[in-house]
């Protein structure tokens, strides 16, 4: 049921929900009033039975009637009109042997009383009941009748037929559900005047419609790789993502600017302006603390009112975007390529021996395969201890096998699981472009190795050497080889040692190398490193 309501329009639900507690609401009441009238009722009809027995108990007409100083025919005519004028069902009036001396039938006088709660009163008590007499069920009240002398003489009861009484409920309760009814109808129409005007505040968009617009636009926000910024009509921040936060920190905004205004925090953004003029700002720089961003600020218009404005900016250093062309994605990218191509080859080989029936060879040739796979895998998952960086380094192996280097690695090398998994995306990126420009520069030799030694040395730090025996460098290129864009390659290259030297700073390291021409180069690099303690 709650299902099905839920997949209701919101129009249709609100009209439903309220109109269900609007009903609830005064089903309830009109319950309560009903019993409430009810009892009311009955109380005043038992106060009326009850004032009129003992008003016709103490009537001089009907002591002396039943005293016989009188004609006892006296009280018919008597009761008779009290009940007319009081609108009640009966008034009898008893002499100690229960013998009607009134009664609203003629021929009933003279006769027994029936119903048999009529005992308690000859014995001088009032009492109140509820039973069945000639003319059916009815409320009765007894009272005595006392003669002169303080002696009963008889008694005195007033009837209300169930029925009369019955019938005063129902006019009571007619009144009262004409009233809820109306009531319900009411509270009907204003559910949906008021689901109407839910519905126009909401743009005439369903909840899931909304839900699913938040989470796109939570979602653009979190993952779009510009900063965003929003202020009100007042230049106050009312939102800004995470790159926007991380932009800020980079220029020194270390705190939650939301609520400030802008121009408190950033006094040189022209969003001001914007708000005040309503003309947009598309691709201007900015220079804050250093950092170069790049902004496009346009109003925000709610009914052509002006009621705030948005601010995307990037950051414009050339830098930030070369490394994520030079990224470990590229890395691992390039060293799945190489064990792709590696294993290819292989397959080749043993599809040529499978062809040429060399069974025994094939034999031969799988089981040293299979020793050197699990020989290079068990190094490298037991000397580094995290899985991206262990199966990134087997993919470099078998990178230099197919540019026909041998890449070794000493067998002191061991590297356990960091605290902070950002020194792993670091070490990825030196690594990954020392290596690939030793391979690079041993490809004109005639000895064409690289060896890579990382030791966890000094305590708190890790020492990355990468040797190769290429044809070194001149001195002039010595002094260029970190610079961006220097490369003896050709165009577009030139970003591998720079990112390395970037990287380095990063992780607030040290790099140094030494290099002879034709005699190859080396480089070291150290870097602070907290190794988890489980590891």
């Amino acid at each position: 049921m709650v299902k099905r309501l839920l997949k209701l329009r919101l129009r249709t639900t609100i009209t439903l929900l309220v109109s269900a507690v609007i009903f609830i609401c005064f089903s309830v009441t009109n319950h309560l009033i009903k019993k409430n009238v009810e009892l009311t009722t009955l109380n005043n009809i038992e106060e009326k039975a009850k004032d009129l027995s003992r008003t016709v108990a103490l009537s001089p007409v009907v002591i002396d009637g039943l005293s016989n100083n009188v004609d006892e025919k006296s009280i018919q005519p008597y009761t008779e009109k009290i009940r007319k004028a009081t609108d009640v069902r009966f008034i009898v009036v008893l002499d100690m042997n229960g013998i009607r001396k009134s009664h609203p039938i003629k021929e009933k006088i003279g006769h027994k009383f029936v119903g048999g709660d009529d005992k308690p009163v000859y014995a001088g008590k009032e009492n109140l009941s509820i039973g069945k007499g000639t003319l059916g069920m009815s409320l009765r009240f007894f009272t005595p009748v006392y003669n002169a002398t303080g002696k009963q003489i008889g008694a005195v009861v007033v009837g209300i037929l169930l029925d009369d009484v019955q019938t005063q409920l129902d006019k009571s309760s007619r009144v009262i559900y004409i009233s809820a009814i109306i009531g319900i109808l009411v509270g009907i129409f204003g559910a949906v005047l008021l689901a109407y005007k839910v519905k126009k505040i909401m743009f005439g968009m369903e909840p899931d419609e909304i839900a699913n617009l938040l989470e796109q636009r939570s979602a653009m926000l979190l993952n779009v790789r510009e900063g965003v910024l929003a202020v009100d009509r007042d230049s106050k921040i009312t939102l800004l993502n995470q790159e926007a936060e991380r932009l800020f920190k980079k220029v020194g905004i270390n705190h939650n600017p939301v609520g400030q205004k802008v121009g408190d925090i950033i006094p040189k953004f022209h969003i001001t302006s914007v708000i005040e003029t309503g003309h947009k700002e598309l691709d201007q720089e900015y220079s804050i603390n250093g950092l170069v961003l790049v902004a496009n600020i346009v109003p925000i218009l709610v009914n052509r009112q002006i009621v705030g404005a948005v601010a995307t900016f990037r950051d414009k250093t050339e830098m930030k975007i070369m490394a994520e062309q030079l990224t470990g994605v590229r890395l691992y990218a390039e060293a799945l390529r190489s064990q792709t191509h590696e294993f290819m080859n292989k397959l080749h080989v043993i599809l040529g021996m499978v062809q040429l029936e060399f069974y025994d060879q094939l034999l031969d040739y799988v089981r040293g395969l299979k020793d050197t796979s699990e020989s290079e895998a068990g190094f490298f998952t037991s000397h580094f201890k995290d899985p991206v960086l262990s199966g990134f380094l087997l993919g470099k192996v078998s990178y230099a096998r197919e540019k026909g280097a041998e890449l070794k690695f000493a067998d002191e090398c061991y590297l356990p699981t960091p605290n902070d998994q950002e020194v792993i995306k670091g070490m990825i990126t030196i690594l990954g472009n020392l290596i690939d420009n030793a391979i690079d520069a041993v490809q004109n030799s005639e000895e064409k190795k690289v060896a890579v030694e990382i030791l966890p040395k000094p305590v708190g730090q890790i020492s990355i050497t990468v040797t190769d025996t290429g044809t070194g460098m001149s001195p002039e290129m010595k002094n260029s080889i970190f610079e961006k864009g220097f490369s003896t390659k050709g165009v577009d290259r030139g970003y591998g040692l720079y990112l390395v030297m970037h990287s380095v700073a990063e992780l607030n390291g040290t790099i140094d190398f030494c290099s002879q021409e034709g005699f190859g180069t080396k480089i070291n690099v150290k870097i602070p490193y907290e190794n988890r303690s489980d590891s």
